[in-house]
């Protein structure tokens, strides 16, 4: 196994295609061919399955690659350090479920940091991409939840694939709504918490899964619940929009971010004892990065900010 092989797997992986990768690689597409097939005997697993609209990892590939990202970026950085010494800026990158206060603790990392020495990647994303990204070390954290429901099911896919949970906050159950909501209004005059019954006038928003659009993966607590009226959406942007066009729901830890969302919502507590656990994914037995570390202080600084 050389360094050179590794290189050439990551840049097919990236093109998706034997052939373009040969072309921003400046080499003959035979020769990579060679090369990653050498590979794959070397390691005795398939990286790639081929086919005739081009290539695509396979499970134990994507796993291979990201150790061979690992290896080949920690090469760059001593090469960049002693030998080349042009300098390379390191790369931080985390994935999270579709929560402003995880893109806003992003926000002041990076504010903190600066461009000088790094890059930054935030994946605001599926559940399933969450956890596969930090399996796979494209993102070195994963933010999400678990609670009652899906901590067994969950902890059970982290262990399979190499992964362990941190809480950080336990949360309680919210309603984020639009305050020009009628239930909004109401409800902010009076303090009361809200049923499920009062909800069923307005549609409930979630986010769209994919193909892992399972209870156990949504982003919403009390996934199981029977609502009357759904709509699935994928960012958050257009749940913010479903929230005033169509006094449109969801559910949610109850902190508020207005830096980022404005003054138009508000978080008005769900009539309900259950709870969610914020905390993160990393690679079992990893070393959390001196970036990654602060990344976590960021999102702990919302701990003071949360409703029970």
């Amino acid at each position: 196994m050389t360094l050179n092989q590794l290189k050439y797997a990551i840049a097919v992986s990236r093109e998706n295609s034997m052939n373009d990768a040969a072309k921003k690689l400046f080499i003959s597409q035979p020769s990579l061919t060679g090369a990653i097939h050498a590979l794959e005997d070397e390691i005795g697993f398939d990286i790639f399955v081929r086919s005739k609209n081009g290539v695509a990892l396979t499970v134990k590939g994507a796993e291979f690659l990201g150790y061979a990202r690992s290896v080949v970026e920690q090469y760059d950085i001593l090469d960049a350090k002693y030998i080349s010494k042009t300098g390379i800026k390191r790369q931080f990158s985390v994935s999270m479920q579709h929560y402003s206060f995880a893109i806003n603790a992003f926000i002041e990392l990076v504010n903190f940091y600066g461009f000088e020495k790094y890059e930054f990647e935030a994946h605001e994303t599926k559940t399933h991409e969450v956890i596969s990204n930090v399996r796979n070390q494209k993102s070195e954290l994963g933010v999400l939840y678990l609670n009652d429901f899906n901590r067994r099911v969950l902890e059970k896919v982290f262990a399979e694939s190499g992964l362990e949970f941190t809480p950080l906050f336990e949360c309680g159950i919210y309603v984020y709504i639009s305050k020009k909501n009628p239930l909004a209004k109401e409800k902010l005059k009076t303090g009361d918490p809200v049923t499920f019954d009062e909800l069923d006038d307005y549609p409930c928003l979630a986010f769209d899964q994919g193909e892992f659009n399972s209870a156990y993966y949504a982003e919403e607590v009390m996934s199981t619940h029977q609502y009357k009226q759904i709509i699935r959406a994928n960012d958050r942007a257009t749940m913010l929009n479903l929230c005033k066009g169509v006094n449109g729901y969801t559910l949610c830890s109850g902190i508020l971010c207005e830096e980022l969302n404005g003054k138009d919502y508000c978080a008005l507590k769900l009539d309900t004892d259950e709870k969610m656990t914020i905390g993160y994914i990393s690679r079992k037995n990893s070393i959390i990065s001196k970036i990654g570390q602060k990344y976590i202080e960021e999102i702990l600084k919302y701990k003071d900010k949360v409703l029970i």
